[in-house]
């Protein structure tokens, strides 16, 4: 018998590689310093991007609420208080709708680039290659801001950060890097992106590594995330008007006073854990809503802004209200109120289709969680010295830290954006008991739930999700040999003999699974020739017998495999659990998965375009 050769595609170095190892060599760089250039100029790329981005949120602000209100005569509060009622505050409505009018194009004409996420954008990154069209730099950027321009309730960090990305993976395909060089420079670019909107190198290194990286440390790739958020904010300084949010100066008067932060970080755990659930209830229903797809963004537009005519402070990223809860304003009732209409506003925006990020409103939502929390603490004990600032400041930190599940990037984030090392020990334990709680509660954050949902976990590396992303159907083998349970050892020993497996199901008089037969099982009483046509098969076999369904995955089958060390498993039908639809074995999934493997490893994964 000829055997087949499996031919792999060669791939030649194209002639700019060849100049470019040409040039590597002839001046002794190596690919680390030159990795270190790349991320350079990724960092600076990023903070032009990011400053093209922020006046791009500015003009579509002047355009829509700018003008809106000088037409409407409708006066845009300024405080955390409710605003004084006129029949002009009913104008406020057009201005999110608005945005999802203009949404419409770019769901029209770019509609894969409008579903990319930021959850997408992670799996692309760490499971498909990182690949990343130059476009969604451009139309993520546009939509985006549109969406925070005209009062939807979103941040910039998702964006930037996409932003930042494209970048990055456009200079590694340039420059033909491997799969591993290309994935961290899509994460200098979005670190950069995120380092230069708050302002906080720190915060986008960690971003990088926590976040975008999984948690992978590793000084290949912690030295040019580093280098590129450097760069990037540092663009950022000599463009823009850097904000530091002012906070109280007293964090900690007594040890015992950091039990109420940790309360406090408990409390937001379970409301961070709270809010994926809203988060992602909403998206579903808006799934589920029967009107034509365009139609969502302005309806959601619609719907943030009859929030908004009562409690416009839900708009936009809402920075402007959370100094104000940093610096105590506000009473109690309002904040919680901002507190959970700011969570419903963030999650219809998102569900609606209207692109943004989730970090923003996060550290707003905390800030007034935080605020109400310290207000009502210090009705309670009049006699602490310490101002509401301080737990509406701990607050914003947790909060991010519990919905995120990154509580570095919290702790570092929060300490740069407000330059208080203050806040530092009450920060971190309220950052790691949110954390805490809210995997307790909820094992996804905000931006794993869709991943999670396609059977896709980034913790657990590309070689568990190649076995999650495949289904019992795609390996089956759907016509089987089966045994009639009334069959006898005799004609059991001749039917084995053809046999291509060594276990087989057993079928009763319906066709149904009545058991499985393997066929050292028999092994015991087959010399006795005079049990031959006296024994049938089921009095052999087991009839307590583990299966499979075809919308299982593979890691799930190969684990009941595991479980009694078996070789075969039934697949049966779901609703009556009897009917056999086929059989796996253990030969067929290692099969399966070796040719995904391979499938991948030689670039099978398609660019996202």
């Amino acid at each position: 018998m000829k055997e087949s050769k499996v031919e792999l595609p060669s791939r030649k170095p194209s002639p700019y590689r060849r100049f470019l190892n040409s040039f590597l060599n002839r001046f002794a760089i190596s690919e680390n310093s030159f990795m270190a250039f790349v991320a350079a100029i990724i960092g600076v790329a990023a903070g032009l991007g990011n400053y093209a981005f922020r006046r791009s949120i500015d003009f579509f602000h002047w355009l829509v609420v700018d003008n809106g209100s000088r037409l409407f005569e409708v006066a845009m509060p300024t405080e955390l208080a409710m605003v004084e009622w006129s029949p002009e505050r009913l104008f406020v409505i057009l201005f999110p709708a608005a945005g999802g009018v203009l949404m419409i194009l770019l769901w029209l004409f770019f509609r894969e680039d409008m579903k990319f996420s930021f959850s997408r954008f992670m799996e692309v990154i760490n499971l498909r290659g990182a690949k990343i069209s130059g476009r969604i730099a451009i139309t993520r950027g546009i939509a985006s801001a549109i969406t925070l321009g005209t009062g939807g309730s979103a941040g910039q960090e998702g964006p930037i950060a996409q932003i930042g990305g494209a970048i990055g993976s456009q200079f590694g395909q340039f420059a033909k890097m491997s799969r591993e060089r290309l994935k961290i420079l899509v994460a200098c670019g979005a670190s950069a992106g995120v380092a230069a909107t708050f302002n906080a190198p720190i915060a986008g290194v960690f971003f990088g590594t926590e976040i975008i990286l999984v948690s992978t440390f590793a000084f290949t790739s912690f030295t040019p995330i580093v280098i590129a958020s450097t760069l990037s904010t540092a663009v950022t300084r000599s463009l823009l008007t850097t904000e530091v949010f002012h906070t109280p100066e007293r964090f900690l008067n007594s040890p015992l006073e950091l039990i109420l932060y940790v309360l406090l970080g408990a409390i937001i755990g379970i409301l961070s854990a709270g809010q994926v659930d809203l988060h992602f209830r909403i998206t579903d229903l808006f799934d589920r809503l029967k009107i034509p797809h365009l139609a969502k963004p302005v309806c959601g537009g619609l719907l943030v802004g009859i929030i908004a005519i009562g409690f416009p402070q839900v708009m936009g990223n809402g920075y402007e209200f959370m100094s104000r809860a940093l610096n105590g304003e506000g009473t109690v009732l309002i904040l919680a109120a901002l507190c959970l209409l700011k969570v419903l506003a963030t999650a219809i925006t998102y569900g609606a289709g209207l692109p943004g990020g989730l970090f923003a409103p996060v550290l707003v939502i905390g800030s007034f969680a935080g605020g109400a929390f310290g207000k009502v603490v210090l009705n309670i004990f009049p006699g602490l010295s310490l101002l509401p600032g301080a737990f509406a400041t701990v607050g914003m930190g947790a909060f991010l830290a519990g919905a995120m599940h990154a509580p570095a990037t919290a702790i570092f984030l929060v300490f740069e954006i407000t330059d208080s090392y203050e806040a530092i020990l009450p920060m971190m334990l309220a950052c790691v008991t949110a954390t805490a709680v809210a995997r307790w509660r909820k094992h996804d954050c905000l931006e794993t739930v869709e991943l999670t949902r396609d059977g896709i976990d980034l913790e657990a590396g590309k070689e568990r999700n190649i076995m999650k992303a495949l289904k019992v159907r795609d390996v089956m083998e759907r016509d089987p040999e089966t045994v009639p349970e009334n069959m006898t050892l005799g004609q059991f020993t001749h039917f084995i003999n053809r046999a291509k497996n060594n276990s087989f199901p057993l079928t009763d008089a319906n066709g149904e699974l009545a058991g499985i037969i393997a066929v050292q099982d028999f092994l015991g009483v087959v010399l006795e020739k005079e049990l031959s046509e006296l024994v049938v098969i089921k009095e052999l076999a087991t009839l307590n017998v583990i299966t499979t369904t075809e919308d299982e995955d593979l890691e799930t089958a190969l684990r009941k495999l595991g479980a009694r060390d078996l070789n075969q498993l039934p697949v049966v039908d779901p609703e009556t659990g009897r009917k056999i639809l086929g059989v796996i074995n253990r030969r067929d999934i290692v099969s399966a998965y070796n040719r995904a493997l391979m499938k991948r490893s030689l670039g099978g994964e398609e660019d996202h375009e």
